[in-house]
């Protein structure tokens, strides 16, 4: 078992792009994600921090804005601090591993976003050990689908 979340919402601010002090990329920004459901009908949102590091916090300033649509896949971190009165705070926070575009507003209020193509993921492509790109050949033939 690992840590895995998966988030569709909308930016509730433009994300800012930020350095650290050895020059890594970093954004954070928050997210709000739509309740499946409400006692009383009335529309409820969760409102998720999240953050990303490195290209995909370039990606991300660069493509979403306020209101905007995103997906996120990523991992729940939490930590905790002591303010300057001593006072403990515990923040979660989801940070990304994949980042994807969904689909656009939608008209009448319903928002029947469904995913796209993969816009930034952080995951490594994958290494052969043995072989090249040629020895994969595509064909034309539906002999070998089994359905």
């Amino acid at each position: 078992m690992y840590n895995r979340a998966i988030l569709v919402g909308r930016l509730t601010a433009d994300p800012e792009l930020k350095q650290t002090p050895s020059g890594v990329h970093v954004t954070s920004f928050t997210v709000a994600c739509d309740r499946r459901f409400s006692k009383d009908g009335e529309r409820k949102a969760d409102f998720i921090n999240i953050v990303s590091w490195r290209q995909q916090a370039e990606f991300v300033c660069k493509y979403f804005h306020k209101g905007d649509a995103i997906g996120i896949e990523g991992s729940i971190q939490t930590r905790n601090y002591d303010d300057k009165n001593g006072v403990k705070h515990y923040v979660t926070e989801i940070f990304t591993d994949n980042v994807f575009f969904v689909g656009g507003k939608s008209s009448g209020g319903n928002n029947n976003s469904v995913p796209v193509t993969t816009a930034y993921n952080d995951t490594p492509p994958a290494q052969y050990s043995n072989g090249t790109v040629g020895d994969f050949v595509e064909t034309d033939s539906d002999e070998d689908i089994p359905f």
